[in-house]
């Protein structure tokens, strides 16, 4: 039994839910979020409540309901305050210069990367600092993991890109001959 499924979501006043023919969608002062709903998960908008509950009992629907009831209280978050995922840049000349969608990296490679930031997606740079904001937790969280990805801190100097509160086990260099 999923314990997040079971709970009631509750809507705040700003917020607008809709569910129609298996689509999902979230109005609020920020934006407008849209799902497409499995046909194992029924979603019932009852005023200011919203109830996730299971069509069918089989694994797969036992295991969307939670997951659905997890996107809606997403969802709402998303279209009230938004999502920010904020990374640091470590490393003498490594720097991140945000224009537009675009962003470009000079993390120690013979050329700058350039990453095309997702619509509805903000980046904002300044010394040192990435943050990634906007209303869909899923692509604020991927976006940010594909600049992190381009270079993950390394365990010797902790040199590159990382999450705010991220820690690197850091190793030992070489010893010097005794």
């Amino acid at each position: 039994m999923s314990r997040l499924g079971k709970q009631p979501i509750q809507i705040p006043a700003n917020v607008e839910v809709t569910c129609a023919d298996g689509i999902l969608k979230v109005k609020g002062p920020k934006g407008e979020l849209t799902r497409i709903v499995a046909g194992d998960i029924a979603i019932a908008v009852d005023g200011a409540v919203v109830t996730v509950t299971k069509t069918k009992d089989n694994p797969k629907s036992r295991a969307l309901w939670g997951t659905y009831a997890a996107h809606i209280h997403n969802m709402i978050k998303g279209v009230t305050e938004g999502f920010t995922k904020i990374l640091e840049i470590e490393g003498v000349g490594y720097k991140a210069d945000a224009q537009g969608n675009k962003v470009k990296l000079a993390v120690g490679f013979s050329h700058p990367v350039e990453l095309i930031a997702p619509e509805g997606v903000q980046v904002v740079t300044e010394k040192g600092v990435i943050t990634v904001t906007g209303i869909d937790k899923e692509v604020v969280g991927q976006f940010a993991a594909d600049l992190h990805k381009v270079k993950k801190p390394e365990p010797y100097k902790g040199k590159g890109i990382r999450y705010r509160g991220e820690y690197i086990i850091r190793k030992q260099g070489k010893k010097g001959a005794a």
